[in-house]
C-alpha cells in the first residue's frame, strides 16, 4: 500500500484537531480574561532506505541519506498568555489584572483554582465571589451597611469600604498567584486554571510586587483571541485539509492505474 495514503490521511486528522482548536478560541472571544491555544505539530517517524555517509564506492560515500516520511501527528495545544484590552466597566467589584498573575479562586472541594476572569459579585453575605458564587481565597467580606460605590480596590490590592456614616475600614487583602510556566495549567472550564506538575507551584504575592500585574477596579480584561487571526488560520487549516485530501484521491488514482495494467 501506497505511503502516501497513511502519510496525507495523518494530516487530514491533524487539520481536524486544528479546527476544533480554533473553533473553541473564537468561541470565547467575547469570554472575560480568555487566552487563545494554539495547536501544534510533529512529524512521525521516518522510514530510512539508506543512511547518509553509507558507502557508496571504493573510498567514497553518500553524503545524504534517503528516508520517507510517514506524516504528521497532533502534538499539543499551548495556551498563549497574553494581555487582554482592558474595558471599563464602571461596576465597582469588576476587577482587571494588568501584568502576570491569577486571582485566587476557594473551590468547594478546598482546592484553589485561579481565573484571569475578574467579573466578582457580591453574594448575600457581602462576600466578594466569581459569577458561579465562588469567593476568593484572601476573604474578602464587606461591611452589610456601605454603599457599593464606597467599595474601593487600590492598583496594589488594598481592599475598603465606608460603612454609611463611618470612615472607611480595610476590609483585607487580595493577592494573585504567578506561575513559572503558565502555558502548563489545566483548564478546568469556568474561565479557571488548576496547578500540574508542568505549570510548578504558585507564587503568591501582592499585586505589584516581585513582577505581579496590578489591578484596575472598575474594569475587565477581555479576551486575548483575535478574531481575525482565528479566520486566517481557519482558512490555512481548510485548504490544508483539502490538499491532503488531494493527496489521497491521488494516490488512489496512481493504484487504480497500477490495478489495471492487467489487462
Amino acid at each position: 500500500m501506497m505511503r502516501s495514503l497513511w502519510s496525507a490521511a495523518s494530516g487530514m486528522k491533524g487539520e481536524q484537531k486544528q479546527m476544533d482548536v480554533l473553533s473553541h478560541n473564537i468561541a470565547n472571544v467575547n469570554t472575560y480574561g480568555a487566552k487563545p491555544q494554539r495547536a501544534e505539530f510533529q512529524d512521525l517517524i521516518y522510514q530510512t532506505l539508506r543512511a547518509g555517509g553509507a558507502e557508496s564506492g571504493d573510498g567514497t560515500m553518500f553524503p545524504t541519506p534517503v528516508q520517507i516520511g510517514l506524516g504528521s501527528k497532533f502534538s499539543a495545544t499551548t495556551r498563549v498568555f497574553t494581555q487582554g484590552n482592558i474595558q471599563v466597566t464602571d461596576n465597582v467589584t469588576d476587577i482587571a489584572i494588568e501584568g502576570e498573575g491569577f486571582f485566587q479562586i476557594l473551590l468547594p472541594d478546598g482546592t484553589t483554582a485561579y481565573t484571569r476572569d475578574g467579573s466578582f459579585k457580591l453574594d448575600a453575605n457581602r462576600n466578594l465571589v466569581t459569577t458561579d458564587g465562588y469567593p476568593l481565597t484572601d476573604n474578602i467580606q464587606f461591611d452589610t451597611n456601605a454603599p457599593s460605590d464606597s467599595i474601593t480596590i487600590s492598583s496594589t490590592g488594598a481592599v475598603s469600604n465606608t460603612p454609611s456614616g463611618g470612615a472607611p475600614t480595610v476590609k483585607g487583602q487580595i493577592t494573585l498567584a504567578r506561575f513559572l510556566n503558565p502555558a502548563g495549567l489545566t483548564a478546568i472550564g469556568k474561565n479557571m486554571f488548576i496547578e500540574s506538575a508542568a505549570s510548578g507551584e504558585p507564587i503568591p504575592n501582592n499585586p505589584g510586587t516581585d513582577g505581579t500585574g496590578t489591578l484596575i477596579q472598575s474594569a475587565l480584561e477581555m479576551s486575548a483571541v483575535q478574531i481575525v487571526d482565528e479566520m486566517v488560520n481557519m482558512i490555512v487549516a481548510q485548504r490544508a485539509y483539502e490538499s491532503n485530501s488531494k493527496a489521497i484521491t491521488t494516490s488512489d488514482s496512481m493504484l487504480e492505474i497500477a490495478n489495471g495494467l492487467k489487462r
